[in-house]
């Protein structure tokens, strides 16, 4: 049977994948389905890197503002959405996009995600309650200790998924790694090219922290002033996220707006060092340089659409 043929763009964060895809799918034609963990948040909008409104006219955009802040959202949802997704746009011969920097979303649409195994409901409490009168950052380092692999994947105040793996282990006695390897992601419903987008490492640290001062300049803390106003509160997820949680700092009288500043440059540095490591682990990432390379992956890209669903 023919199956649906995507084309994933992913890389780092600031290596411009957005703007690349843009302007390429603007000139080649198809539809981007966003692989973002935090655009598809509603109100968040110059803090995640959202395509503008003028961006998405000339490029019809796919999960973005699906929920707002104060509803959940994971990998298990943005599967099952996207591939609804995949489905009508494969149903109307529209080139299909996916376009972004969360991997564990892009493996999860690709290849499904491993059964969760049974978990204490008590576990989960009592990991929250530690995290409330200790801080995050001594659940990270439990996790360190008894699972390095998934503790490499995250940041250290991703409280969600820290949770969840320690959870995995304290119900079960086994690593949360190990139930990934063993399910080995097998499904394989599309025929996916991935281009992987790099650039010196210097000088995607110079981009990120120039993007961080666009955003500022833009109107980041007055961005999360207004979220405030609605009554999204610091303790919701999107709002530890990289930038807002910074600025709620400040708002809070918490950090001074310099501190605020050089938090956000550095965590998303550090994020960025974070996502290489993960797409790095795919072998079937193929790689290039946006701007350098540019003629040869749009061959390549155009190749993989000549070829029908059925081959490899």
């Amino acid at each position: 049977m023919n199956r649906p043929q995507v084309v994933i763009i992913q890389g780092p964060t600031g290596v411009g994948k957005s703007k690349w895809a843009i302007e390429w799918v603007g000139k080649i034609g198809g539809e981007i389905i966003s692989a973002d963990s935090m655009q598809v948040y509603r109100y968040m909008d110059i803090g995640t890197a959202k395509p503008t409104l003028d961006e998405q006219k000339r490029v019809k955009h796919h999960l973005i503002d699906l929920v707002t802040p104060d509803q959940p959202f994971h990998a298990a949802l943005y599967r099952t959405v996207g591939r609804k997704t995949i489905d009508q746009l494969y149903q109307d011969e529209i080139p299909i996009w996916v376009v972004g920097g969360t991997g564990l979303y892009i493996k999860a649409l690709l290849h499904g995600l491993f059964p969760s195994p049974p978990i204490d409901p008590k576990t989960r409490e009592r990991l929250k309650q530690e995290a409330k009168e200790r801080g995050p950052e001594v659940l990270y380092e439990q996790l360190k200790k008894i699972d390095p692999p998934t503790a490499a994947q995250l940041h250290p105040h991703d409280l969600f998924r820290v949770i969840r793996a320690l959870e995995v282990f304290d119900s079960t006695g086994i690593p949360i790694s190990f139930y990934r390897a063993q399910h080995r992601f097998g499904e394989q419903p599309y025929r996916a090219l991935k281009i992987g987008l790099e650039m010196d490492r210097e000088k995607l640290y110079s981009c990120i922290e120039t993007r961080v001062d666009r955003m500022l300049e833009r109107g980041l803390l007055q961005e999360v002033e207004r979220l405030m106003e609605m009554g999204y509160g610091p303790q919701l997820k999107p709002m530890q996220s990289l930038g807002y949680k910074q600025m709620v700092q400040f708002l809070l009288k918490e950090i001074g707006w310099d501190e605020a500043v050089r938090q956000i440059k550095r965590e998303t540095c550090h994020y960025a060092k974070r996502q290489w490591t993960w797409f790095k682990a795919d072998s079937e990432i193929h790689w290039w340089n946006p701007w350098t390379d540019q003629k040869e992956i749009i061959f390549e890209i155009q190749s993989f659409w000549r070829k029908k669903g059925g081959e490899a």
